[in-house]
């Protein structure tokens, strides 16, 4: 049974998770979009800054990040509030940290797409929200699923970006692997372990329903 402070962390865990998982969609949608239209240099480079994530180290990003979000920094100084060591600090972060996570599959379902079947559409009279509902979105469905669970198993494990930018504050930024974190360094290997099962369960589920739906769609 977990503590008490255990399950504060994981209700947080999993409240960052999803709506981390709702923006990273609403943001990635789009922008994987734009990016299956063609190539270019403004595509390649915002492709390139997009898998980034991929490939550094999440403790390059976080210190970045919280160097931006500080109490000295630029986005203070710009008038917008201190995100550091706040919750919605720690969900920014997840966003940019998790987002190829969205971009890659998407991208790779929209440039499958045959474009006969839209260009049909719009022969008939389509509009763009009718193209999306009725041709887009049926068959590129396994690919936002993927996207999906993708993102949210991959916010679910997170810690080094988190840890730089909330740090370890019960009920506002202390997630389950950074609560695991601390259970670790305190010797108290009985919780820790209870932690890092409910992760790695979550993570198995999680990959298990991505694969399931990834049928007809590769990363």
């Amino acid at each position: 049974m977990l503590h008490p402070d255990d399950w504060q962390a994981l209700a947080l865990t999993l409240q960052l998770a999803a709506l981390s998982t709702v923006l990273l969609l609403l943001l990635g949608t789009p922008l994987a979009w734009w990016l299956a239209q063609g190539q270019g240099r403004g595509r390649a480079l915002i492709q390139t800054l997009v898998a980034l994530p991929l490939v550094l180290p999440p403790t390059v990003l976080g210190f970045y990040l919280l160097l931006l979000m500080a109490p000295s920094g630029p986005l203070v100084a710009l008038g917008l509030p201190m995100l550091a060591f706040s919750f919605s600090g720690l969900v920014l972060a997840s966003v940019l940290y998790s987002l190829p996570f969205v971009v890659q599959p998407l991208t790779a379902a929209f440039r499958a797409l045959d474009r006969d079947w839209l260009e049909l559409a719009y022969t008939l009279r389509a509009n763009r929200w009718q193209c999306w509902r009725e041709i887009i979105l049926p068959l590129t469905r396994p690919a936002f699923i993927t996207a999906a669970v993708l993102a949210f198993a991959h916010t679910l494990g997170e810690f080094g970006v988190v840890l730089m930018i909330g740090g370890s504050i019960p009920g506002e930024t202390e997630v389950l692997s950074v609560a695991l974190f601390r259970h670790v360094e305190s010797l108290d290997y009985a919780r820790a372990h209870q932690l890092a099962a409910v992760l790695l369960g979550m993570s198995l589920i999680a990959l298990f329903i991505a694969y399931r739906g990834d049928r007809r769609v590769a990363l």
